[in-house]
């Protein structure tokens, strides 16, 4: 039996992370065995750049995290190294990143995550992950939105160019 001053910091553990699940529109759960320091560093660096808390995790933490939530789907990947990558307002960063850092490494792998609080499985993070930066998104809409605009003052500027060359 742990001690009291051990239990209730294990208890303060599951209180933030179950804080930190609660506050996130999407996490990537990863094994992140055989990772080397110098690559860890620059996928710290990306996340955090992005927005993406990321840690390492012990699995039994999580476990009693998730236990009784929605997210409780996800104990069958408590197994190994576990990290997790949290992100409360971007829905795709944390995916895109993770996903593209697996690709490069062999040893890093997704094990599963979670969208608006439901899990989800590794290929639905893998079609998060190549999904366009919300900024490329929301450029995207604004060039939808921009170009019949654009087009119907080109078409008016033609008018009006053809009128006063008629006019002289």
């Amino acid at each position: 039996m742990p001690n009291a001053a051990v239990l209730e910091q294990k208890q303060k553990q599951v209180a933030e992370l179950s804080e930190k699940l609660n506050g996130s529109v999407v996490g990537v759960v990863v094994d992140y065995k055989g990772t080397t320091v110098a690559d860890d560093t620059a996928l710290r660096k990306e996340l955090r750049e992005n927005g993406v808390d990321y840690f390492v995790v012990k699995n039994t933490i999580l476990g009693r995290a998730i236990d009784g939530t929605d997210l409780a789907d996800m104990s069958f990947a408590l197994e190994g190294t576990t990290a997790i990558a949290l992100s409360s307002e971007d829905y795709t960063a944390a995916a895109r990143i993770i996903c593209k850092f697996a690709e490069a490494h062999e040893n890093f792998k997704v094990k599963t995550g979670f969208l608006d609080g439901k899990v989800v499985d590794v290929d639905t993070i893998n079609a998060l992950g190549n999904l366009p930066s919300k900024e490329v998104l929301l450029a995207t809409v604004c060039n939808v939105f921009q170009a019949p605009i654009a087009a119907f003052a080109r078409a008016v500027q033609a008018i009006v160019d053809k009128n006063g060359e008629s006019a002289e």
